[in-house]
């Protein structure tokens, strides 16, 4: 039997004022806070009711998690707490928390996200041990392992967030013996620049 494929949306609580502060400083807090929330609630929406895996929502602040009607997310999604740290310690802490199976975890700041995106991620899995997609900051929207079981332990030991070398320093720490995969490119909008590049080349409605 199959172990079920799981999909993680790293969220913060969509707050005015309490997420995307670089965003917020470039284009104002209300603007930055109406593009966390849409794109939450897209990306919780449009990937969350599919079946072909669970999709879990890990959030922060850990509070935040007891009470599902805070976030704009669809009923049947799991919502858990990811715990103190930073990135690389709450993303080490859910792929070992979570039941055996593929593990994919994303963020939620990627509009362009779809569901294809997510199932090419799965379908690498079946013959690689990790993905990873890039970002076009040199982060990466999306990491996954194919079984906890592989995940090393100093995985993201050294790795510097927020900068353009945060893909390669993980790169680094995967060992030679596992396979991976690089999915295509997602922009993540974490300022102004990469807001006004997605307001000026997103698809049009109806295309």
């Amino acid at each position: 039997m199959m172990c079920p494929q799981h999909l993680v949306i790293f969220a913060r609580q969509p707050l005015l004022g309490k997420n995307k502060s670089r965003l917020a400083a470039d284009i104002g807090a209300i603007a930055a806070h109406k593009f966390y929330r849409k794109t939450l609630h897209r990306t919780a929406w449009n990937l969350g009711r599919d079946h072909r895996w669970k999709t879990w929502l890990s959030a922060t602040p850990d509070i935040s998690a007891i009470n599902k009607r805070l976030w704009p997310i669809p009923p049947n999604i799991a919502l858990f707490g990811q715990g103190r740290g930073n990135i690389g310690t709450r993303m080490s802490r859910v792929f070992n928390a979570l039941p055996a199976g593929p593990i994919i975890i994303i963020g939620s700041d990627i509009p362009s996200i779809q569901k294809s995106d997510i199932q090419t991620a799965f379908k690498a899995l079946g013959h690689n041990s990790f993905v990873l997609g890039p970002a076009f900051d040199g982060g990466y929207w999306l990491i996954g392992l194919n079984s906890v079981t592989t995940l090393p332990m100093n995985l993201f030991k050294n790795v510097h967030w927020s900068s353009p070398n945060a893909l390669s320093d993980t790169l680094i720490n995967i060992p030679n013996r596992f396979r991976v995969q690089i999915l295509k490119k997602h922009l993540d909008i974490d300022d102004g620049k990469a807001w006004h590049y997605w307001k000026n080349n997103k698809p049009k409605a109806g295309n």
